[in-house]
Parts: C-alpha cells; structure tokens; sequence
C-alpha cells in the first residue's frame, strides 16, 4: 500500500496534481483535517478494498491544526507508517502571477499585498519541503509536463530527482529571459541570417544545423559548455536546486541559438538524473513582425 501527502505552496498546481493523482488509480481526499491524517493511514492499512494507493492533499488551509501535521507525521514514521511526501513548489513571481491572473487573495495574505502570503506559507511550510521525497517545481511546467512528472514517479517508477532542466533559446533583441540561471551567447558564430536562401530558416532545420555545426568554434563551444553542465548539475541537485534554467541566445533567436539548444538538449537528454524539456522562445518573432 502506498500512501502519498502532496503538499506544497498554494498556487502551485496542487488542485491539479491531485486529480492527475486520481487519474492515475489514486484514491484522493482534499484538505483532510490534520487530526484524522493518522486515523485515514490506519484504515488505509487495514482496508479490504482493492485500492492500494491513496493521496492525502494538505496545505496551509487546514488553520491552526497545520502546525499538528509535523507531530502526527513524527507518530506515523515512529509506527512504521511512511507516507511520502510530494511537495509541489513555484517561484516567488510566478505565484504572484498566477494569484493575479485568478483575482484570488492568497490564504494568509489578510489585507496585505499577495508577496507577504507567500513568504509567510515559505516560512510555516519550510519543514515539509525538507521531509518531503519529492519536490515538484511547477514554474517551468506545462499541464501536461507536469503529469509526465507525476506518472515517471508512481506509475514508472523511475528513480527521481528534483531537478529539472529547460533549455531555452532567445533572441538578445528581445531581451534576456528573467527566469534564466546560465546564459550563453552564441553571436560570435557566423551568422546565417546573412546567407543567401537561409534568412527564412531556422535551427530547427537542416540548412541552418550544417551551416552553424561546420564551423570548429560551435563544437568546441558545445562540448566545453556540455562538460561544465553535467559537472553542475549533480552539484546543483545535492544543493538542493529544483529549476535551472540554461538560456542560449543569438541576435534574433532564431538561427544559432536554436541550433546550439537543440544540440546541448540532445547531449542531456538521456540522463535519468533530471527532467528536462527545451524551448525556442522568439524562433517565430521575426516572421509576425514582417
């Protein structure tokens, strides 16, 4: 019998996972009162039924008895009960983004601005994030990434690690992407913009690839920034890092950036380290704009 808690800060997808939780044979109870948490395991463990997986949904609604959850979680492991913990977590801006979009008031933000919520719920959720077995940053993540997630932890049942990775192009003319962590600039290779008959292709095409792979310096470039990643990113997952985010960026991002991403994408892909995804983000802006 499994017995899952999924938790984590309000804005974060939980509502969400917890029904793709459901789709995948879980049995799911929302917002149970912290008190009956270790009856609910109890009957869990003795129950005839032929479901065998169950998941508890708990966060900072529950008031004042969310501050029982760290006891009734000391008796369960202390009984032998072990319930996992999946802790769903986002950044500061993008929870500020999506209350706003939602014109909903965060549970603890009373009258005060959303940004004093959430970093009172960091602070009262701050010893689940620590037992939690795992931790799920949603901020990168579209709906159905973030099902790829939950189904590669408990219905796969492959070995996991927070990190996930996105590899982003981007044109500098549009301005560095906010979110990034690692930037690289690729302007120093030729440029195919300027090359009769390839302007209106992009990196995602073969033209451009063999235009941009035929020089020394973009393998050199690719196989010194493929090194210093895998040497971060088992160094960034014992720190504790949940998103990286790796931007390469060209004048229009559309030709070398994407090209290079595409190709740091596929040195990294097969690893079972991390979740990763890629992302071309300005690869269609020169053409609406024309």
């Amino acid at each position: 019998m499994k017995v899952v808690i999924l938790t984590g800060m309000s804005g974060a997808g939980k509502s969400t996972a917890l029904k793709m939780m459901e789709d995948i044979g879980f049995y799911c109870v929302d917002n149970l009162p912290i008190p009956l948490i270790e009856k609910f395991v109890e009957l869990s463990e003795t129950s005839t039924d032929e479901i065998q997986k169950f998941a508890i949904g708990v966060d900072i609604r529950s008031g004042n008895s969310f501050a029982e959850l760290r006891g009734v979680l000391d008796k369960l492991y202390k009984k032998g009960d072990s319930p996992e913990i999946l802790y769903l977590d986002a950044e500061d801006a993008v929870l500020v983004k999506r209350y706003k979009e939602t014109r909903r008031n965060h549970p603890l933000a009373g009258g005060a601005r959303v940004e004093a919520g959430i970093a009172l719920e960091r602070e009262k959720l701050g010893f689940l994030r620590k037992r939690a077995d795992y931790i799920i940053d949603t901020s990168q993540l579209l709906t159905r990434e973030l099902r790829g997630e939950l189904e590669k932890i408990f219905v796969k049942n492959q070995d996991y690690k927070s990190l996930f990775i996105t590899i982003l192009s981007f044109g500098f003319k549009y301005g560095i992407p906010a979110d990034s962590d690692l930037v690289f600039d690729v302007r120093f290779l030729p440029n195919p913009y300027y090359v009769e008959g390839l302007r209106a292709k992009s990196g995602n095409d073969k033209e451009i690839q063999d235009y941009v792979l035929q020089f020394n310096e973009a393998h050199e470039f690719l196989e010194k920034l493929t090194e210093m990643v895998k040497f971060l990113i088992p160094n960034y997952i014992i720190e504790g890092k949940n998103q990286l985010v790796i931007s390469i960026g060209c004048t229009g991002g559309k030709h070398r950036s994407v090209t290079l991403a595409n190709e740091l994408y596929h040195h990294l892909c097969d690893s079972r380290e991390y979740g990763i995804k890629i992302e071309h983000r300005d690869i269609e802006k020169d053409a609406l704009r024309k």
